[in-house]
Parts: structure tokens; sequence; C-alpha cells
């Protein structure tokens, strides 16, 4: 596994190493110990994910409200994805900033998102695959979006792929908005929730 930060802080994409032979492949998807040496804290599973989406499904921008927020391990087992994270933290040096990484299955990888970050996928492909590992379960009341099509973000969705949306997303402000309303995390909630993470080893 190799591990490098994507241009969203605290954010990152691993390379993954597939083993394959003629009997099929086989690939360690998820190491907690290459995680947790890498980034200086660990993931705390509380939920695992799994969704199916047809060619054009966009699902997010979704962020958690910090604390506790919600840190993202995302893969692709089937079919490709482009995977976008999105700097929502107030106050973040990189506030606003976005970036992308085509999840593959057949060239694994996994991108893993700190808490506080906004995280879409767009499926390029039919029956695309995507699995998630979070570190806090499911809760309708802390859990937020922004629009994936805010001009202002100026996401890399291709040109070619028509985007269907959920009525959820559709409705969903835009960054600008969303920090208008009060409704995003701030960086200084969130380097207190990461040294706390940290803290616990």
């Amino acid at each position: 596994m190799e591990i490098r930060e994507l241009a969203a802080r605290d954010s990152y994409v691993v390379d993954l190493v597939p083993h394959g032979d003629a009997r099929g492949r086989f690939t360690e998807w998820y190491r907690a110990d290459v995680l947790s040496s890498a980034l200086g804290l660990g993931l705390t599973l509380a939920q695992a994910n799994h969704s199916v989406s047809t060619r054009g499904v966009l699902r997010g921008v979704h962020f958690a409200l910090v604390p506790p927020g919600q840190a993202k391990y995302v893969y692709c087992p089937v079919g490709k994805v482009l995977d976008v994270v999105v700097d929502v933290r107030v106050g973040s040096p990189t506030f606003g900033v976005h970036d992308a990484v085509v999840l593959d299955s057949e060239q694994p990888r996994a991108v893993y998102l700190s808490e506080g970050l906004g995280h879409a996928f767009l499926s390029l492909v039919d029956g695309s695959s995507v699995t998630y590992l979070v570190s806090t379960g499911y809760s309708p009341g802390r859990e937020f979006g922004i629009s994936p099509t805010d001009p202002a973000l100026d996401l890399p969705w291709p040109a070619d792929v028509g985007l269907e949306l959920s009525a959820k997303d559709q409705a969903a402000p835009t960054l600008e908005e969303a920090r208008q309303q009060g409704l995003l995390p701030t960086m200084e909630e969130c380097s207190a929730r990461y040294a706390e993470l940290r803290a616990r080893g």
C-alpha cells in the first residue's frame, strides 16, 4: 500500500497492491495498521455501507457535523466511480478545495477522508459498487450536504455523463449558502477532534 495526501487537507488516496494468477485476484483493500501508522490515528469502525449505482448516479456532497463527524474509507470492488473530496471546514487553509480520484476495480485504490470533509462519487459505468467504512453510525440530524453542481466549486463531473441526483441532493445549498446558514463544520472543531483521536492512540 502507498498512501499520499490529496489537495483537500486531511484526505488521502491509498494505492493498493492486487495479487493475481490464473485463478483470479486477491487484494488487501483495508489495513488498519498501515492506515494508523501513516496518519497517526486509526479509523474507529462503527458501520460499513455498500451501494450499487447505474451510470450517471451522483451521490453527495455529504458531510457530518463535528464532533463527532464521520471519517470514511471508500473502495470500489466492482465498476468504476469518480470519487470527490471537498474541504467544507470553515477556517481550513484548503476550504473550498476539492480533489478527485478514479476508483476502479481494475486498478484498485481507496480514499480516506477525515471527519469534517465533504464526500461525493459519480458512477461511471452501470453496476458500480462502492463499499465504505465509517467511523460513526448514520445520524440523520447531524448529516448534511452541499450541492454537487455548485458553480463556485466547479467539481470535475465528466460532460459526457448525465447526472442523476436524489431529491435531497438536488435541493442542497451551495457551499456559500451552507456557510451563511451555519451548517458547516469549522477547522477549529475538526482540529480538536483529530487531537482527541490521536490521544486515544
